[in-house]
């Protein structure tokens, strides 16, 4: 799906293949297609502030100002994760998975 598969070579962070290798579906399927994967980036976002604050403040007994660092020190190290994961799953909301697409003919 990505042209670089490292996710933390923020220069091409974001450079997909136009078309699935093995179905041929476009990955751009419409412009500004993916201004919707904020929203599940928002939601993974809080997971994994939650996650921080939980593990830091609960588990290691830190205090609170050491959990909120923690929390901003996990988002910025994940947020190249955070960001693909929720494009993944953006798409995948709008298409589906067909197991006989190879039986299918196109016209």
């Amino acid at each position: 799906m990505y042209i670089d598969q490292n996710p933390f070579n923020l220069g091409n962070i974001y450079k997909m293949h136009e078309r699935c290798s093995h179905c041929g579906q476009p990955y751009k399927i419409e412009p500004s297609f993916y201004f919707g994967a904020m929203y599940v980036s928002y939601g993974i976002g809080v997971i994994v502030s939650i996650a921080a604050f939980g593990i830091c403040f609960s588990l290691l007994k830190t205090s609170l100002k050491t959990s909120f660092i923690a929390i901003i020190v996990s988002l910025v190290v994940l947020m190249p994760l955070i960001m693909r994961v929720s494009r993944n799953i953006w798409i995948n909301i709008f298409v589906g998975y067909d197991e006989n697409w190879k039986q299918i003919k196109k016209p």
